[in-house]
């Protein structure tokens, strides 16, 4: 047991020394994030399994907070909605979950962020390529070599991995770091 926790360990840490090379599209990410909301638009975020706990988390922390107090912030995950979920997949498929919900709910001065530790989500995929048409900025973050979300996120964040656990741990540092600095900047 100890063998595998610590190799865990070791894993982890060796795709966070990663991380640094990513700082400048972070960094990018969140200023789009804040001039959205400064003009009156929000964040729509969305991804399946893990990435749905995670667009979850991401919102949240924006909605209530990260570590500061201040306003409460304009997010929201397509992944909560039970019953939106389960009609659109009923009646249009699964493949249409985040799309149906992107067509509703987006205008142009929001940002979508599609989460997907394979970047080849289809029904990600589909909401971003929707996301776009309606003049939305798309973020991605993904993993391994950022398949499909490489050709139609403004930003797509490749975490340099291919283990899905490492990606997700990965995601959400991200997810953190960036609230981090919106919150610091919508004081």
């Amino acid at each position: 047991m100890k063998n595998t926790i610590e190799q865990e360990i070791n894993e982890h840490i060796i795709v966070a020394e990663q991380m640094y090379s990513l700082t400048d599209d972070i960094a990018k990410i969140s200023s789009i994030c804040i001039n959205s909301i400064r003009s009156g638009g929000k964040i729509l975020i969305f991804g399946n399994g893990g990435s749905a706990a995670d667009a979850q988390h991401i919102a949240a922390e924006l909605v209530g907070r990260y570590k500061s107090e201040r306003r409460g912030l304009p997010a929201v995950a397509l992944t909560t909605d039970t019953s939106a979920l389960t009609s659109i997949g009923n009646d249009f498929g699964y493949d249409q979950i985040f799309q149906r919900q992107i067509e509703a709910l987006a205008k142009p001065e929001d940002i979508v962020i599609g989460i997907s530790t394979s970047g080849n989500s289809f029904n990600v995929i589909s909401a971003l390529k929707l996301s776009k048409k309606k003049g939305c900025k798309t973020i991605g973050l993904s993993g391994s070599d950022g398949g499909d979300m490489n050709k139609i996120c403004d930003v797509n964040i490749v975490v340099p991995a291919s283990d899905t656990p490492r990606i997700q741990e990965m995601h959400i540092l991200i997810g953190h770091t960036m609230c981090h600095l919106i919150e610091q900047n919508m004081a």
